[in-house]
């Protein structure tokens, strides 16, 4: 069977007759559901050809934000995706469970603090401490967990249909260009102001997120302990885009708060792993370590913790945003079209050699917290001057 690789909606796609146990009474749905597929990659595959001729993200990005007639289909498309079709599979539901059992575990049962722990004795043998000096900085900074300060407060960001609004756990923020759900908040994240963070304790922290005005244009910075952005950055037609939005979650993240990155890909495990670990090298130049990552058959999720409050400079000269690239971003506007109807792989052994061979120059990334690897402490050769775009909040 031939299949293809559809790395926007998370679907496998085949030219053949499906090979599928037989179920009594057929699949049901299975036309509704590619025609809501094809509404969402259509406008996808819109952003991307316009991006490649005009090459303006800004001025693509404020001209789709007007189009509402567009954003309402695409959030209706994609609230019936999720009510009607993804629930049914485990994998629909499985990716926000993901996320719910990766911050029970972080904030409620010890992970954060043994993540520090590790992080500060790491850092300590490098710098050739000793075991008594070790021992002398202790670690009461760090909770143990955060069940005492109130509810876990996750920023849900594209989030159509506030799927993490039924968690008691969670004290959930969702925002998106075009809400379907009259609790989601509208927001343009790329273009979110940030302010100063308020000093404020738990409590009075949750009493002004639970009074929060639509439409959203400006949130404090240092404001939750969760980002989640499930099928978000593929979204985007400009790499430069998807960076700043990770730049803008670390910036909303307290420190060791959680980024929780999930992307479609319904390819095998192996096939776009450069992608995976571009990917990462970008995300952790931010300020950011790996905590937790895996591969469902139709998506990666991972998890990043925020090891530093502020984010290094000049990482846009050192290519750091083109490197949170997705496979179509190498297609000709005639490729796009062709993928509309006729599933193509996205690139050829040869091209993933030569991708391979592009990246063996790549910094080292700090200490993985679930890998084991003892790397740099630090992504070097960073520059000291100060880049106006990146810092600017």
């Amino acid at each position: 069977m031939d299949l293809g690789d559809n790395v926007e909606t998370g679907e496998t796609e085949s030219h053949t007759e499906p090979f599928y146990l037989p179920i009594p009474g057929g699949v049901p749905g299975r036309g509704e559901q590619e025609k809501l597929s094809g509404v969402v990659k259509n406008v996808h595959r819109k952003l991307r050809r316009k991006y490649r001729e005009e090459g303006d993200f800004d001025k693509i990005w404020r001209e789709h934000c007007k189009d509402e007639q567009t954003l309402s289909e695409y959030a209706l498309a994609m609230k019936n995706l999720a009510d009607n079709h993804w629930t049914k599979n485990c994998e629909g539901e499985g990716r926000i469970e993901w996320c719910r059992s990766v911050c029970q575990e972080y904030f409620l049962h010890g992970g954060m603090k043994r993540m520090v722990e590790k992080d500060e004795k790491s850092a300590a043998l490098t710098t050739s401490l000793t075991t008594d000096s070790v021992s002398a900085h202790p670690y009461s900074t760090v909770p143990s967990s955060i069940s005492n300060l109130g509810k876990m407060r996750l920023l849900d960001v594209g989030s159509c249909f506030n799927p993490f609004l039924k968690f008691d756990e969670f004290l959930t923020v969702g925002i998106d260009i075009v809400p379907a759900v009259e609790s989601v908040y509208k927001c343009d994240f790329l273009n979110l102001q940030l302010q100063q963070p308020l000093q404020l304790a738990s409590d009075a922290i949750e009493a002004f997120l639970r009074q929060l005005h639509n439409p959203i244009d400006t949130l404090p910075a240092q404001l939750f302990h969760v980002v989640v952005f499930s099928l978000l950055l593929s979204y985007f037609p400009s790499p430069y885009q998807r960076w700043i939005c990770c730049k803008k979650a670390h910036e909303l993240l307290e420190l060791h708060g959680l980024l929780l990155i999930i992307t479609p890909d319904s390819s095998h495990q192996n096939r776009h792993a450069l992608m995976m670990r571009s990917w990462r090298v970008a995300v952790e130049s931010l300020g950011f370590k790996r905590y937790k990552y895996v591969k469902y058959s139709h998506m990666h999720l991972i998890a990043f913790r925020k090891v530093s409050l502020a984010t290094t400079s000049d990482l846009v000269s050192r290519n750091y945003p083109e490197m949170l690239y997705i496979p179509q971003d190498f297609h000709s506007n005639e490729e796009e079209e062709e993928c509309a109807d006729v599933p193509v792989q996205v690139r050829s052994e040869f091209e993933d050699d030569q991708m391979a061979w592009g990246f063996t120059e790549l910094p080292d990334t700090p200490y993985d917290s679930d890998s084991g690897e003892s790397q740099s402490s630090s992504v070097p050769g960073f520059h000291e001057q100060e880049d106006p775009i990146l810092l600017h909040s």
